[in-house]
């Protein structure tokens, strides 16, 4: 009997070397973390319990009978994150370059699988060379049996993937099909093709970072949703993401013991709001003096920064945010905007977290290159994804909210189940002035003084729309609030909401306009 332990335990200990010294070294020297080091960060001291540790390839091909992978290049399991079970998979690229082949593939598989039917959140850490090549045929196959489980599991259980190393190929695609996409500056990489492959067909020269590094996918593409400064910080944030989520569709959102005064008012809010109307303001302010302890936890932070999405807390209670931000582009909306907040809005309603939506948007972005990239499309995608949701919508109007970017931001039209409005809301067709000369073009043209007249009609529409009060009296606002009450009148709405229930036509699935 002892001699069958001591062969269990020098067979583990082979398989948990990975790569052997040198790999491991090379692996720190480029300033990244082994597969079984980025594991005992994410989860809990102690409670990672690992599956399929001695699994192995059988590809005979090029000599590939006398190579040993351990693990196969791949580390899969469960355990705890923050005391809740999640399940994991960490690429080794100490171990081939963490390429990916038959059984590597059949261990990611299996995980997911497992995952999905306990009902838990799935996190992918990839490190990977890509397809293994003597594998053929074989690890295209692995690749597109995972690309189905993304697909099985998406709205069901929360799928994380975080990037920490190359990606290239087919292998960015399970990443860009899961949630939440973390990447790690200056050494992770995510692209179709790579410079070496531009280069030779179109004569473009351009770095790894420049083409797919993670600042790129941050800011230009909107294919990653956090930038880490390593794989530490990677790691501690997707424990932070993971503190907000349900384990699957079929549960709500962790609730945590309330650490801050639910009758909070915030002096500040009453005098935030610029006197001129031009002026911008940071939303980031007014969700900070609104939500617990002024956390927000923000996803795409450098990527479409006019509009921003993220999670936070109210009285304990996970919310999901989607505000306009006045700092950029005036918080009008545009085509990325339009895509980041669906996306954001889609993923809250699968996993029951409720919506708060914060407007202050003069309209869509205008110009040509807009027109033609499909702003009709785009913009249409978030009258969707607010119809289509059914967990509680709050809408809170801190001033301007124009024509069909008012719908856009989660009208009452669109499924509101609460909507407030702080005294200086402007909430019409469009603003006073170009109103005012449509209305009375002809008035205006007509009148001894054009100037005095053209004053005139704007501050008779200011009058009657440059206020909250006409929506209010159509029941459009279900009270204007003074802004410094607004976190008591939320938390107040959200408790009322809680147990809503709300359904929609039978189908199979609509057909949102990608």
């Amino acid at each position: 009997m002892a001699d069958k332990i001591a062969e269990l335990l020098e067979r583990e200990e082979r398989v948990r070397r990975m790569g052997g010294e040198k790999g491991v070294a090379k692996q720190h020297e480029g300033g990244k973390l082994t597969a079984r080091e980025r594991l005992d960060l994410l989860f809990d001291k102690g409670t990672f319990r690992e599956m399929d540790l001695f699994v192995t390839h059988r590809c005979t091909n090029f000599g590939m009978s006398e190579v040993e992978i351990p693990a196969d290049g791949v580390v899969t399991g469960y355990g705890k994150v923050n005391g809740r079970t999640v399940f994991a998979y960490s690429q080794d690229f100490t171990s081939r370059a963490g390429s990916l082949g038959e059984m590597h593939a059949k261990k990611i598989c299996k995980v997911m699988d497992t995952a999905l039917k306990a009902g838990c959140p799935v996190v992918g850490l990839n490190d990977s060379g890509g397809a293994r090549i003597q594998e053929g045929v074989d690890a295209l196959s692995g690749y597109g049996q995972i690309f189905f489980r993304n697909s099985a599991c998406s709205g069901t259980i929360p799928q994380i993937s975080a990037v920490m190393g190359p990606t290239a190929g087919g292998a960015v695609y399970s990443p860009a099909m899961t949630d939440f996409v973390f990447m790690v500056k200056n050494t992770s990489y995510m692209f179709i093709t790579g410079p070496q492959v531009i280069k030779s067909v179109t004569g473009e020269e351009i770095s790894f970072e420049d083409l797919g590094g993670a600042m790129t996918h941050n800011e230009k593409s909107g294919v990653a949703h956090f930038a880490c400064e390593n794989d530490a910080d990677a790691l501690e944030k997707i424990r932070k993401l993971l503190s907000y989520l349900p384990g699957n569709n079929m549960e709500e959102p962790p609730l945590a013991a309330p650490t801050d005064d639910p009758g909070r008012e915030e002096e500040a809010l009453d005098s935030i709001i610029p006197e001129n109307p031009r002026h911008a303001y940071d939303m980031k302010d007014v969700i900070a003096a609104i939500v617990d302890n002024g956390e927000f936890f923000e996803p795409h932070k450098y990527y479409a920064k006019n509009i921003l999405v993220g999670f936070s807390r109210l009285n304990g209670r996970v919310i999901g945010i989607i505000a306009n931000q006045p700092k950029f582009l005036a918080g009008c909306l545009d085509i990325n905007a339009s895509d980041k907040a669906t996306r954001f809005i889609r993923f809250c309603d699968a996993f029951n977290i409720p919506l708060l939506t914060i407007a202050d948007v003069p309209g869509y972005l205008p110009g040509s290159v807009q027109e033609w990239g499909g702003i009709i499309r785009h913009g249409a995608k978030l009258l969707w994804s607010y119809s289509e949701a059914t967990v509680p919508k709050l809408l809170l109007i801190t001033r301007k909210d124009y024509g069909g970017s008012y719908l856009a931001m989660c009208s009452r039209d669109l499924g509101a189940d609460m909507a407030f409005a702080w005294p200086m809301a402007e909430i019409a067709v469009m603003g006073a002035e170009g109103a005012a000369n449509i209305i009375h073009r002809k008035a205006i043209k007509e009148a001894e003084d054009p100037a005095e007249m053209r004053k005139q009609k704007i501050e008779e529409y200011e009058r009657l729309f440059s206020n909250p009060y006409a929506a209010a009296s159509r029941g459009y606002i279900d009270a204007v609030i003074r802004p410094r009450e607004t976190r008591p009148r939320l938390i107040d709405a959200l408790e009322a909401m809680a147990g809503k229930r709300e359904t929609r036509p039978p189908k199979k699935h609509g057909n949102i306009p990608l």
